[in-house]
């Protein structure tokens, strides 16, 4: 049966801090309870919330304020995680929210695993887009590089696009075709039309004396 909490914070697709919800028992018991993201909603504890409201409502801002600051720092953090790929660009393996937390840490800004979204691991080469939630109410994007080495890296963070060399022979026999389409196009515009430039016919010949 659902179980019935008062959120201490506001959590994505739940509600706003002090909002009564139903929810699943084992994502209160796992999630909710032991992360201090809500309580029970027993008599008791909504008392004990309304008491606490003000000053709970205070902390929250005080920790956004200071998320917001740290994501006005980290809006052009880029993670650089260097990997094995194949030719068609897919990774020997994956990178997940881990790898993503333990690169942002060696680029020298802490965050957790838990605050990293990412729907499923990354398995192909390129820049993608990381949401990270610094605070409820606080989410900011970086990217993450996944190269084969840091001069690729370096490419990629720059705009540059990968090409995988299955596409790279396609594009360079449409790009040949369309060359010798090209030639063969100008060589037939240049050759002149039948008769063009043949020579005027010879002036008639001398009409004949008048006879005396």
């Amino acid at each position: 049966m659902p179980m019935n909490v008062i959120l201490l914070e506001r959590v994505p697709k739940l509600g706003q801090m002090g909002d009564v919800v139903k929810v699943k028992p084992g994502f209160a018991r796992n999630f909710l309870l032991p992360q201090k993201k809500a309580l029970r909603a027993t008599k008791d504890n909504i008392t004990y919330f309304e008491s606490q409201r003000k000053t709970l409502e205070a902390q929250n801002l005080d920790r956004r304020q200071e998320a917001e600051a740290v994501g006005t720092k980290m809006s052009d953090l880029k993670v650089v995680l260097i990997r094995q790929a194949s030719e068609a660009l897919q990774l020997y393996g994956s990178v997940t929210s881990r790898d993503i937390a333990d690169g942002a840490i060696g680029a020298g800004v802490k965050i957790e695993r838990s605050q990293v979204e990412l729907d499923k691991p990354i398995k192909s080469l390129g820049a993608h887009k990381i949401k990270i939630h610094l605070h409820p109410e606080v989410t900011i994007e970086i990217t993450a590089v996944v190269a084969r080495s840091v001069d690729e890296a370096e490419f990629l963070a720059k705009g540059g696009a990968l090409v995988a060399e299955n596409e790279r022979a396609a594009l360079e026999a449409a790009e040949a075709a369309k060359r010798a389409a090209d030639q063969a196009a100008a060589l037939f515009e240049a050759k002149p039309a039948e008769g063009e430039g043949a020579e005027a016919p010879a002036a008639s010949e001398e009409a004949p004396a008048e006879e005396k």
